[in-house]
């Protein structure tokens, strides 16, 4: 999981720096978000309290903006300059209620699968909002289709616990001991083997269902046409 952030109001209460002066620094490249939530919130590392913390410091010392802006951009700032993110292309990022939106589900939902530990944000702000990235969307998704399959939650659980050790394998494969690697990667090849089986049940029941249909809209068509065809009935005139 990445690494904890704040939101802006979060920000403004631990540095108690107004929001006005924030998007003034913001435009000087003084500071700026690490992303942003899908309503345009701005996101920010906790290393940009200490970067605010120094900039207030050259600023009762006298400095001017301008004057921090080309120290800044001179040695950085100390203490935080080495580990700065770069934040050329800011991340995106979806609260709980933006993504189950996305996904056609209730938030409740999204909170369920994760304390199921089926999924997991990417991050949270210092307040405890979920923050997920767009990915999440498709992996939603993904598990929507999954539950169509007849997949229960506990297996869909263990499908994405295989997911995230392919993806930790993919990255720093050395580091696991190989046997393990292998009795896993067999596990992961037997899922995609079921899931393929599923599939193609579901491909075969979808085009009966598709046969069956059709003949019956033609055959209901050619009913309705039938009876309309049927001469009107004359009711007789009450005495």
């Amino acid at each position: 999981m990445k690494e904890n952030v704040f939101i802006l109001d979060e920000l403004i209460e631990k540095t108690h720096v107004s929001e006005k002066t924030l998007k003034e620094w913001e435009k000087l490249h003084l500071i700026s978000p690490v992303g942003y939530t899908e309503n345009r919130v701005p996101l920010y590392l906790y290393t940009t309290v200490e970067e605010i913390n120094h900039i207030q410091k050259l600023l009762e010392l006298g400095y001017n903006l301008t004057d921090i802006k080309k120290i800044i951009k001179k040695i950085g700032l100390p203490s935080v300059q080495d580990g700065r993110v770069a934040q050329t292309k800011a991340d995106h990022y979806l609260t709980v209620g933006n993504l189950a939106e996305r996904v056609g589900v209730s938030s409740r939902t999204i909170k369920y699968w994760e304390d199921k530990g089926i999924i997991e944000p990417d991050t949270r702000s210092e307040g405890g909002f979920r923050l997920y990235s767009d990915v999440y969307v498709y992996i939603c998704k993904l598990i929507k289709d999954l539950q169509l399959f007849g997949y229960t939650l506990e297996k869909i659980k263990s499908i994405s616990d295989y997911f995230r050790d392919f993806l930790n394998f993919q990255s720093n494969l050395e580091s696991y001991p190989k046997e393990e690697v292998d009795e896993k990667l067999n596990g992961m090849i037997d899922e995609v083997q079921i899931l393929f089986e599923k599939m193609n049940l579901f491909k075969e029941g979808i085009q009966r269902w598709e046969d069956l249909l059709k003949k019956k809209r033609k055959e209901i068509m050619n009913l309705k046409n039938q009876n309309q065809k049927r001469p009107e009935k004359v009711k007789g005139k009450k005495r």
